[in-house]
């Protein structure tokens, strides 16, 4: 990754920031680049004028309501820009190689627009300030900013662990071999134990084709073994194998050819980000 790149992320308040700032952080000392640390209020959703004024209402009383209720917003634009602004200076305080700290009353996915093509990579939580934490809901701007991205995203666990192994999950497509390439070339995973593992069925092609990652990998200076697992659905298998590894975190090309195609236009990809138990990284 280039040097005058840098990591971007996403932060709500959320017991997630304090994630995504933990995250940011050990990427951002892998690939030694900076931290810019953004905070979207989200569009307008909030008004408290009533939907319909044309009740009983006389002219002047009308009038009044309508000027209080501006006055209301108004004050809450107000406190929420400063709560904005509080986020992000605990956020700063948390992550010392933190630059630049924007505060933005858009859609994140407008946010990911202006910045990305200055990032490295984006870092985000896999839940918001809204969702709680139940286990079977992601953040609602999540899949969005997977679908956009044309940067790696890190989607970050409320806790950091350190990473001393991961899981890559390699399909042979597009995505999955551009993120090889990257892991070999660059420093995030030096000194971390890859697992490489493909979901298929065991031939001559297949074989080959793992086996060649598994060595560039290794040529690279990456410590790795490689997995060629011939049943069952790729969801399962996965995060099956991320937990019989003890991987710190999931590796995953953004789209590709065999039974993990589903990633990101489908079922696989949702059900792997909700259920495990580590962050993912989706490569694209």
């Amino acid at each position: 990754m280039a040097a005058d790149k840098k990591i971007v992320a996403f932060i709500d308040g959320s017991p997630y920031s304090a994630g995504v700032c933990d995250h940011a952080a050990w990427a951002a000392t892998r690939l030694g680049v900076g931290v810019e640390l953004i905070h979207t209020m989200g569009r307008r959703a909030r008004s408290s004028a009533p939907s319909d004024l044309s009740g009983a209402l006389r002219l002047g009383a009308r009038t009044a309501l309508m000027d209080k209720l501006a006055q209301a917003d108004a004050q809450w634009a107000e406190l929420a820009r400063a709560r904005g602004w509080a986020v992000l200076e605990d956020a700063k305080t948390r992550l010392e190689t933190a630059g630049e700290m924007r505060l933005r009353s858009d859609d994140v996915l407008d946010a990911e627009q202006a910045f990305q093509d200055a990032a490295s990579m984006l870092v985000v939580g896999k839940r918001g300030e809204n969702s709680g934490f139940a286990a079977d809901h992601l953040g609602s701007n999540l899949e969005r900013l997977l679908r956009a991205s044309t940067r790696p995203v890190l989607i970050a666990n409320a806790d950091f662990k350190p990473v001393e192994r991961c899981l890559f999950a390699f399909d042979g497509g597009p995505s999955a071999q551009k993120a090889l390439r990257r892991a070999a070339k660059g420093e995030l995973l030096k000194g971390v134990h890859v697992h490489l593992l493909q979901v298929g069925e065991e031939n001559a092609e297949t074989r080959a084709g793992l086996d060649g990652a598994a060595a560039l990998l290794a040529e690279a200076g990456v410590s790795v073994e490689a997995e060629l697992h011939p049943n069952g659905a790729a969801d399962a298998v996965i995060l099956d194998r991320v937990a019989g590894t003890n991987a710190d975190v999931l590796i995953m090309g953004a789209y590709g050819h065999s039974r993990i195609r589903q990633l990101i236009i489908g079922s696989t990809t949702t059900a792997v980000i909700r259920a495990c138990a580590t962050p993912v990284l989706m490569a694209r």
